[in-house]
Parts: structure tokens; C-alpha cells; sequence
């Protein structure tokens, strides 16, 4: 999107480095929109694991407020708060029983205050999760929604009468049987719900309920929140006559998939629209939407600032790379590399002259990011992180960075079920016990790319009991590997994942090429190293990562005899083109 800049922010982008002549940069008119929330590191907090100050074996928000300066250390710029709203806790928060109270188990909205005012005295900014598919069916909407036919917020959920039959088919992710609806016996109907039956759909066709949204996302900006990542946002509209969807629908209309069927509601993006009129366009603040079911064609219209809607999106394309159909995430491991880099270069494509993206790895939903992507053998475990942390941070879009990935934490491997403590989990298990499959081969599967408690363990602050989590027993159990694999042990060894990342964050900070320039794919069919180049006024700079165990070579045709190290995730570094296992380089060349 073209701008005319102001005098002023000419000379801002002057100083940022983008432009070299205040005046020339207004006779261009250059391209380039900048928004603090571009060029912010977003930090991902999962308060229940996070730190725990009364000893209650639960994170709260006094143990973030303990670890500011640690958090501020880390170079990053916008913390992400997983839901800490009023909840009974079916689905870790995100069954919200009262939008404007905090948890007991986090502590009390003095504790939030505090934590809102140390951020922002520390130049950090706090983005909120918002959740607003759904909420708790102890909520007191629902609770009077349940009473009765014509009691008055019967219409803030979707309710179907039993008369008319039983309701077409949708799907219900937490629920053994796989459905969407739940009967319930007080009023002879059924409610939907997406996901458990804890967590009743809202329904956004009716203004009230609509204006009861807005009205509490702007008692939470004028509190100083710094902006929204929105659950499921897509979701949020339906087709409230529920017709019949088959498979031969979903294949022709939908890519055979319900999660683009469901992000394909009527009104939907009327509603976005109505949001940004009714709160986000009068705060200086990001809005992100958790993209379930966007497409690389869809993408705009969530985004587009002339649309008036959200800011960025993420999508699931990339996580979903590798899960096979049929099993509950289910992770092939010889995933192909050239495929992770077609996907992240056709979503880089989106957005190459309008709109803005995203970039992440992993987060509360996934398994850790070095599990997953890298490699967590003893061996390759902290070199394997540190490029993944290094494609996170040199690639275009905003980074989203989930909390313990900066120290290399892995997947915890439960054994047993009784591990678990995931609604989805256990509801799975449930469907394999059911249909009598194979239930230690389910477990098997949890470990490399299942269970989202593989990236919900607690964080490891020491090698002491618990991890420094908690002088409690946690509410999950703690990775076994926090003796050895902890924050205390990295801060000592300037060659540790924790210090790579504060230097990764430091060099995206002082390259704005690696913000705003152009990403350009090279070596596409290399099943090794994903390498690509990222120019910006001159500047170019060459990304080199080796995404295997063996040495592998780079096929750029350019000699790097002359280049520039900015970085490299060895102890010695290196410039050639043969690179070692899991090496980063990230070179400037001349």
C-alpha cells in the first residue's frame, strides 16, 4: 500500500535506516507502512505453567510480574497472554465464565494491574487473548440461556428444538463422539458447540450479544491493554438454518475440509467490521486472529487495512505439515522440507504488496518447536533450536515466539494417559478406546506431535525439584530434562539458546532488511537447506539453514568469499556453502 509520508516520518525512516534522504523519501513515496506491531518479537505466556508464587503447584500472574526483567532481557517486544479470565477451567481458560474478573488460581485484577503497569514501564506491551466462539456454559449467559425458550438471552447461543428432529451434523472437537451439539433435557433442544460442551458457541447474529462483546473489549483498552489475539476468530459466524453438509459440500466448496467450511460463515467479516468501527479503530493497538480455516485465498480479506478489519492473521498450514488424516495428530516424521518451504513461501507470496503476516512454530496448541521441527536428540537439541530460532527471526511477518522455546525445552513423552491433562487428549483417547484401536500405539503417537501437554509442561527456571517452577507438586508434570536443561544453566554459557536468542533479537532489531525487505526462495528442491535472501535499499542478506543431521550443501551460486556474518549458531564460525547439522548462517553480502 503506497503512503505519503509526513515530513516527520520521513525523517524517522531516515534514522530507521530505510531511506537514506529524508526529502527523497517523500519524492518516493515509498511502499513501506511502518506499524510498531511489525517490527514488534511477540512473546507467547502460558500463565498456568509460566511461575508459581503461593505454592499452589499453578502458574499465576505475580509469578510474570517475578520475571519481567528476565522477559525483558530477552529482547522481545509484546507479551501474548493466554486466556486468565474468570473460568471453572475445562479448557485451561478458554471456557470463560466472566470476561472481566481474573481466575483465583492467577490471582486478582490488582495482580493484573501491577503486571500492566511493570510491562509498560519496561517499554513492553500486553496483547490479550480473546475468546469470543465460545464461552463457558457457566456463564451467566448461558446459565439464563438453559432456563427456559423465551427467557432473554436465549438467543445468545444457538439453540435447535428437538421437535424439529435432530440437528444436521457438526463437528465437536473435544467430544468422544466427535459431535458438535449437546442435548440438553431442561428446554427439549440442543446447543452447539465447536469444540466441548463446557464451551456453548455464542451467537454473533444477534446484536446484543455482539454489543455485550464490544462494549467489554473496550473496558479492556481503556484499562491500557495493548491489543487482542482472537480465538477462533473465524468461526464466529453461521448459517443458523444448519443445513445438511456432506462430504461432496466440503470437496467441492470447502477443500473437503470443516475447518474452512466453519471460517466461511455468513456475515463474518461484516462482523470484523462492525469491531474495528465499534473498538479497534479508536486505539493505537494490534488485533490478531487466530486464522482456523483462512486459506492462502481468504488471507486478504481478514487483513487488508483498506478493508478495515484485523491486522494479521496466522495460519495452520505450516504445524499442519506432516499430521496424517485419520489420526489425532499423528506426526509423519519425514515430513519433506521442500514442502514446509513451499508453504511459507506461498504464504510470504500473499502478502508480498499488501497486508501483513505472521510467523511461528509453535505454541500452547503445539508440540515444542525443537521436537517438532528440529531435532531433540542430546545431541542436536540446542544447535537445532537455535536455527529454528534463527528462521523465526529473519523470515517476513511478525514472530511469534512461545515462552521455553528460548532455552530448547522438548517434548515431555508421557507414558500413560493419567499424564495427560488435555480436554482434547483425553477425548481422543476416548474415540481410540471406543472404536477398541490401538491405545499404546496412541500414546506412541502423543509423544513426537500429538498432545498439546507436550508444550504445556512447566517452565524450567533450575535444576532444582520441579524446575524452580513451583515448591508444590505442578498441575503437570515437569520435562524429566530440567537438570540438565534450564534457564539458570544458559544465562552462565554465553553459547547457550537462551543467549542465541538475545542475539537473534538484537540483529532483527538493528536489520530492518529482515523486517520489511523481500524474501526471495533459492535452492527451492534442496531437501536439506532452506536458503532465501531478504533485500531491502540496497542491503541484501542470505539466510542459510540446514534442517538435517548430516552435512549439507547450499546451492546459491554466490560466492560468499566477501560476505558478512551476522550471525551463525556454531561456536566456530563459518561462511561456506557446506553446511553442518542444523547449522544457521545468516550472511550480508557485498
Amino acid at each position: 500500500m503506497k503512503v505519503v509520508l509526513s515530513k516527520g516520518m520521513a525523517i524517522a525512516l531516515f534514522c530507521f535506516g530505510l531511506v537514506t534522504n529524508p526529502s527523497a523519501a517523500q519524492e518516493k513515496k515509498p511502499t513501506i507502512e511502518r506499524k510498531w506491531w511489525k517490527e514488534a518479537v511477540v512473546y507467547q505466556i502460558y500463565p498456568r505453567s509460566f511461575k508459581d508464587t503461593n505454592g499452589d503447584g499453578v502458574g499465576d500472574l505475580k509469578g510474570i510480574i517475578q520475571k519481567l526483567d528476565y522477559i525483558k532481557s530477552l529482547g522481545i517486544d509484546v507479551v501474548w497472554l493466554n486466556p486468565i479470565y474468570g473460568s471453572p477451567n475445562a479448557d485451561n481458560g478458554y471456557d470463560i465464565s466472566d470476561y472481566q474478573s481474573i481466575m483465583k488460581e492467577f490471582g486478582t485484577m490488582e495482580d493484573f494491574d501491577a503486571l500492566l503497569k511493570g510491562m509498560h514501564e519496561r517499554g513492553l506491551k500486553l496483547v490479550m487473548d480473546l475468546v469470543v466462539n465460545h464461552s463457558s456454559d457457566e456463564h451467566k449467559w448461558f446459565q439464563e440461556s438453559r432456563k427456559s425458550r423465551d427467557n432473554p438471552y436465549r438467543d445468545y447461543y444457538h439453540w435447535w428444538p428437538a421437535e424439529k428432529g435432530k440437528p444436521a451434523f457438526r463437528p465437536g472437537a473435544f467430544e468422544a463422539d466427535g459431535s458438535g451439539w449437546r442435548y440438553d433435557k431442561q428446554t427439549d433442544s440442543y446447543y452447539l458447540h465447536y469444540f466441548s460442551y463446557k464451551q456453548p458457541d455464542l451467537n454473533w447474529e444477534n446484536p446484543k450479544l455482539r454489543q455485550e462483546i464490544y462494549s467489554m473489549m473496550n473496558w479492556w483498552f481503556q484499562k491500557g491493554i495493548d491489543g487482542f489475539r482472537m480465538d477462533v476468530i473465524p468461526f464466529i459466524a453461521k448459517d443458523t438454518t444448519f443445513p445438511v453438509i456432506t462430504q461432496a459440500d466440503l470437496d467441492k466448496n470447502y477443500q473437503g475440509r470443516w475447518d474452512v467450511f466453519m471460517a466461511s460463515g455468513p456475515h463474518l467479516h461484516d462482523y470484523l467490521k462492525e469491531m474495528n468501527k465499534e473498538v479497534l479503530s479508536k486505539y493505537d493497538v494490534m488485533a490478531l486472529a487466530e486464522g482456523a480455516g483462512m486459506t492462502l485465498k481468504s488471507a486478504h480479506d481478514f487483513v487488508d487495512a483498506d478493508r478495515k478489519e484485523l491486522d494479521m492473521g496466522y495460519h495452520f498450514e505450516g504445524t499442519n505439515l506432516g499430521y496424517i488424516p485419520g489420526y489425532f495428530k499423528k506426526m509423519n516424521p519425514n515430513w519433506s522440507l521442500i514442502d514446509f518451504k513451499k508453504i511459507y513461501s506461498d504464504w510470504d507470496a500473499v502478502y508480498d504488496q499488501k497486508g501483513w503476516g505472521t510467523i511461528y512454530l509453535g505454541n500452547h496448541d503445539q508440540p515444542r518447536m525443537t521436537s517438532r521441527w528440529g531435532n531433540d536428540a542430546p545431541e542436536f537439541r540446542a544447535v537445532s533450536s537455535k536455527m529454528l530460532t534463527t528462521f523465526l527471526l529473519s523470515m517476513k511477518g511478525t514472530p511469534y515466539y512461545y515462552n521455553g522455546d528460548e532455552i530448547g525445552m522438548v517434548n515431555a513423552k508421557f507414558n500413560k494417559i493419567e499424564d495427560y491433562k488435555d480436554i482434547e487428549t483425553i477425548a481422543e483417547y476416548e474415540k481410540v478406546k471406543i472404536a477398541g484401536g490401538d491405545l499404546k500405539q496412541f500414546i506412541e503417537d502423543q509423544k513426537t506431535g500429538g498432545a498439546r501437554d507436550n508444550g504445556r509442561t512447566p517452565f524450567q527456571w533450575d535444576s532444582s525439584k520441579n524446575g524452580g517452577f513451583s515448591t508444590a507438586e505442578p498441575w503437570l508434570k515437569v520435562n524429566d530434562n530440567h537438570t540438565v536443561l534450564n534457564a539458570v544453566a544458559q544465562e552462565k554459557d554465553p553459547n547457550s539458546v537462551l543467549n542465541y536468542f538475545r542475539k537473534m533479537t538484537k540483529l532483527r532489531k538493528s536489520n530492518p532488511v529482515l523486517v520489511y525487505g523481500k524474501y526471495t526462495l533459492l535452492d527451492k528442491d534442496n531437501p536439506d537447506v532452506y536458503a532465501y535472501t531478504r533485500e531491502l535499499e540496497g542491503k541484501k542478506v542470505l539466510v542459510l539453514l540446514n534442517f538435517s543431521a548430516k552435512n549439507a550443501i547450499a546451492n546459491t551460486g554466490m560466492n560468499l568469499k566477501n560476505a558478512k556474518v551476522l550471525i551463525n549458531n556454531y561456536a566456530t564460525v563459518s561462511k561456506k556453502a557446506t553446511l553442518r547439522p542444523y547449522e544457521a548462517l545468516v550472511l550480508e553480502l557485498k
